[in-house]
């Protein structure tokens, strides 16, 4: 069985489409990278952009803002037409701007407006606590108790949620609901159609964290008529750790006052007039609030440079085949080992990774570690891994549970401190 299926993961790669982009990334050597989820890995293309937004400062000085391929005062426009695609929106939708968190600020800044009943954010539990501190944070900003008006759907397994108790808490007392696309720990993906459609049916506005979806999803924001999202492009957007992050506005809110404006948010056509009174740009744009980080957008470019020449689809059906074969694996190889595989199984309820329980994860990921395998960690007892289509291949894959598999049966865990470093 182990070798019909080695020869069937090398059966699959060579008939991959995408194989050829394997080589546009710089892959750790003698190492199986299955973190992209947490961090992507550094492209060509993307390593290409920075050197050119340094060459553009270096040559030009201050005229790199307006001269050149790339002039840097529409950068982040030009950035926002290229990723909005991948999200289902309209060019002038989308902005790469900002940060998550930030960027939560400001969607939150601009469309929590707590009036008569209407003072709850709705969230869950299982969200990821920046986003959290962000809603908490904006709550108290308007005088209120986060005690009393963040409600939280529960969990009943502790890893997954029930799309029908989160419609059901949308209550009268509800301003906005914020979720994340897929859950940053179980890997599962949320029915955001049918949970939108729900909310504008009961009037209220509701926003998604796409940090673990975008670049492994595919997504349709504008036709769902979501109000709000926010995301990270470090990802599986391979932008580099703390890369400049995007945000999405529906166009029916265009033209309204950014709650946290700033002088990137202006009208481009008056912005160097500087003028006291802010004219907001009409579209997505008036979310900006800072002078962009251009040498942290850069690598942006080269990156949906590749996207753009892979397609979204392509990408989401191999992501789909990988983490199968992972489960598949997973169940024959590792069986009796005291794994469980806590994502959904169905194909359109998994997001980009297989989260594995077990009892030793924290040693398991230190093992692995030392054996080559790149995987994440997530407190107390979960196995983050995430094969990237652009850059995984199913011999990796394979291989990966082998080792896995040696360290169970040999328990070479056992070596290790059950303890996880400071950045897990």
């Amino acid at each position: 069985m182990t070798n019909a299926m080695k020869e069937q993961a090398a059966a699959w790669d060579q008939a991959d489409v995408l194989s050829r982009f394997r080589e546009e990334f710089y892959l750790p050597a003698g190492e199986i990278y299955l973190d992209g989820n947490s961090l992507g890995l550094l492209s060509k293309r993307a390593e290409k952009s920075v050197w050119e937004a340094l060459s553009a400062w270096r040559e030009r000085g201050i005229d790199g803002w307006i001269e050149g391929e790339r002039p840097w005062f529409p950068f982040a426009e030009r950035l926002g037409a290229m990723m909005a695609p991948l999200v289902g929106a309209d060019a002038e939708e989308v902005m790469v701007t900002g940060s998550t968190t930030v960027n939560l600020h400001q969607m939150l800044a601009t469309f929590y407006r707590p009036q008569g009943a209407r003072t709850h954010i709705l969230a869950d539990v299982l969200n990821f606590p920046s986003d959290i501190y962000a809603i908490q944070s904006q709550l108290r900003l308007h005088g209120l108790d986060p005690a009393e008006h963040l409600l939280q759907v529960k969990s009943e397994d502790g890893h997954t949620l029930d799309e029908d108790a989160i419609i059901a808490a949308m209550s009268d007392e509800v301003a906005v609901v914020v979720l994340s696309a897929v859950l940053y720990r179980s890997g599962q993906l949320l029915d955001m159609e049918r949970i939108t459609q729900a909310a504008r049916e009961r009037g209220i506005l509701i926003g998604w964290d796409l940090c673990h979806s975008i670049g492994a999803v595919p997504h349709r924001l504008s036709e769902w008529g979501v109000d709000f999202a926010f995301w990270c492009n470090y990802k599986y957007l391979n932008s580099g750790p703390g890369s400049v992050g995007g945000l999405f506005v529906h166009k029916r809110h265009h033209g309204r006052l950014p709650g946290l404006a700033g002088w990137f948010g202006s009208n481009k056509e008056v912005q160097f007039d500087m003028d006291h009174h802010f004219t907001p740009a009409s579209d997505a744009g008036a979310y900006q609030i800072g002078t962009p980080h251009l040498l942290s957008a850069a690598p942006v470019y080269g990156s949906l440079e590749l996207f753009r020449e892979a397609g979204m689809e392509q990408i989401r059906r191999k992501s789909l085949s990988l983490t199968r074969f992972l489960m598949e694996l997973v169940e024959t190889e590792l069986a009796g080992m005291g794994f469980s595989i806590v994502n959904p199984r169905a194909d359109n309820r998994r997001g980009g990774h297989v989260a594995l329980v077990h009892e030793e994860a924290v040693r398991i990921a230190h093992a692995l570690k030392e054996a080559g395998v790149i995987p994440d960690f997530r407190a107390p007892n979960i196995l983050r891994l995430a094969p990237v289509a652009l850059y995984n291949s199913y011999t990796d894959v394979w291989e990966a549970v082998q080792r896995l598999k040696r360290i169970m049966v040999e328990k070479e865990y056992e070596r290790f401190e059950k303890k996880r470093g400071v950045v897990a």
